[in-house]
């Protein structure tokens, strides 16, 4: 008998149920007696028990069905050691849930924060497995997160959407990708989508040569511009101040978001009309896209191996096109940048795209 524990936690994305539909069929295929306790609301759920006794046929009919079945919510790394508002010790809860179910192994859907946890609990002596999501392919250790093809087929979508617009109209348009701390979404997207501009969170830009590139492309007789500008793009001069100084300035800030600000200061140096598109979680939704549904099918199936094996601690990665445990430890709270100087930035600059340094 092997007894699963599945969560899903963190924001959503289009794959999750097709990556745990791969998990359980692997197992369903060559385990002859199996339990799969699904706990609801991510780790909320291991923390307070609340939990679903699953077959395989909660599985069946998944693997085009975006969001999750057992539902996700993100609970802070930085808060698991604090007590909660009842004065609960959660990691002590999540282990004794573990422990009353008689789990054999946690397999753990989700992202940098979730990751952290889930090591967390590995050093706590429970057997986990985490399979890395999130859209913005930030999670190190891994070539590729699912979720991430996705959301670039959606942000891409909406860039091509806009350049119609964009050259009817001869306006500037700047559409605002999803991505707090790392640019791969907006990269990707951007390139894919034909952006003349990509502003990323690891180039701090300066808005003169924005400016520049834009009434470059005015001058070459091109009467529009496409600016794909990642949420959490960053200025010179906001990257030279501190954290705290950073953070006291966007809390003044009066722009919803940075790509209003850079729309701002284009108009008011060009006077050229600027439109901002946000698509905002239409990223994270629908459908998976056909890439994400294999590559969850094997991760799953990969992570299934695993637990046949009982070779627990590890997340289950993508490298060089084939399925590799990568220790937990090794991982764990580590983040994947854009390099500044890597292959694909040299070539997209050298097609004439800005990025604003």
């Amino acid at each position: 008998m092997k007894r699963i524990g599945m969560l899903t936690s963190g924001g959503d994305c289009q794959a999750l149920n097709a990556a745990m539909r791969g998990v359980v069929k692997g197992l369903s295929e060559n385990v002859d007696e199996l339990e799969i306790y699904g706990f609801l609301n991510g780790y909320k759920g291991l923390i307070y028990g609340d939990y679903r006794l699953l077959t395989s046929a909660d599985f069946s009919g998944i693997l085009t069905k975006g969001g999750t079945i057992l539902g996700s919510s993100r609970q802070p790394f930085k808060q698991m050691r604090v007590p909660d508002a009842n004065g609960l010790d959660k990691v002590e809860a999540m282990k004794s849930t573990y422990y009353k179910l008689r789990l054999d192994c946690l397999v753990i859907l989700g992202g940098n924060g979730t990751e952290k946890t889930a090591n967390l609990l590995r050093e706590e002596g429970l057997n986990v497995i985490h399979l890395p999501k999130t859209i913005d392919n930030d999670i190190y250790g891994t070539d590729v997160t699912f979720g991430f093809q996705s959301a670039i087929n959606i942000a891409t979508d909406a860039i091509d959407c806009i350049h119609t617009t964009a050259a009817s109209h001869n306006r500037v348009f700047i559409v605002e990708v999803m991505g707090h701390k790392v640019g791969w979404l907006t990269l990707y997207a951007g390139v894919a989508g034909g952006a003349d501009i990509i502003l990323l969170p690891e180039i701090p830009y300066d808005i003169e040569k924005v400016i520049a590139a834009i009434n470059k492309r005015t001058k070459a007789g091109k009467g529009f511009t496409i600016l794909a500008v990642a949420e959490g793009a960053i200025s010179k001069e906001d990257a030279a101040l501190s954290k705290k100084e950073y953070k006291e300035k966007v809390a003044k800030r009066k722009y919803p978001s940075v790509s209003y600000e850079i729309a701002d200061r284009i108009f008011e140096e060009t006077g050229v009309e600027v439109r901002v598109t946000v698509p905002g979680h239409t990223q994270r939704g629908g459908s998976p896209c056909p890439y994400d549904r294999v590559l969850c099918t094997r991760l799953g199936s990969a992570a299934a191996q695993a637990v046949m094996d009982e070779d627990y601690g590890n997340m289950i990665a993508m490298i060089n096109g084939k399925t590799k445990r990568v220790p937990l430890g090794e991982v764990a709270g580590r983040l994947k940048t854009v390099d500044p100087d890597c292959q694909m930035i040299k070539e997209a600059k050298r097609i004439g795209i800005s990025f604003g340094d």
